[in-house]
């Protein structure tokens, strides 16, 4: 069973919508992880949109990533340029991924284009997720 950890800044948003996707997608052939360089806590919006696509993240915890430096991960996929830099070294024949996705949770207007930009995140998440279980997970 491949260990995958997604890391990004806070653990709030991108992070954790990517291990809510991963796990849907990978099911019994990954343990998925995410951490932050920081944590944030679980941004509620990011719960509320992956709702509306069925995957229940509300059980999901911010972690830190100093926590899961002792698993052996084949796979360390970084979502943000800022946890790409401050990435840690994991020993190992880890591959690292990295993808910078925009920060849903920086976006503004009233709570409608707020969740719009939550949506659109989610969905460029939900895509690389599928293709990345598609082509490293077998």
């Amino acid at each position: 069973m491949k260990k995958i950890l997604i890391l990004c800044t806070g653990n709030s948003c991108r992070s954790q919508i990517a291990e809510g996707y991963l796990r849907h997608f990978a099911g019994n052939r990954a343990e998925v992880y995410s951490a932050g360089v920081e944590t944030h806590g679980v941004n509620p919006r990011a719960i509320r949109t992956m709702a509306e696509d069925h995957i229940d993240i509300s059980r999901h915890t911010s972690n830190h990533v100093d926590e899961y430096i002792d698993i052996p991960f084949d796979y360390v996929i970084t979502v943000c340029d800022n946890a790409n830099e401050a990435c840690p070294f994991f020993p190992g024949n880890v591959q690292r991924f990295h993808h910078n996705f925009p920060d849903p949770a920086k976006a503004t207007g009233n709570e409608e284009e707020i969740m719009n930009e939550f949506r659109r995140v989610r969905d460029m998440i939900k895509v690389y997720a599928a293709d990345f279980v598609k082509s490293k997970i077998k």
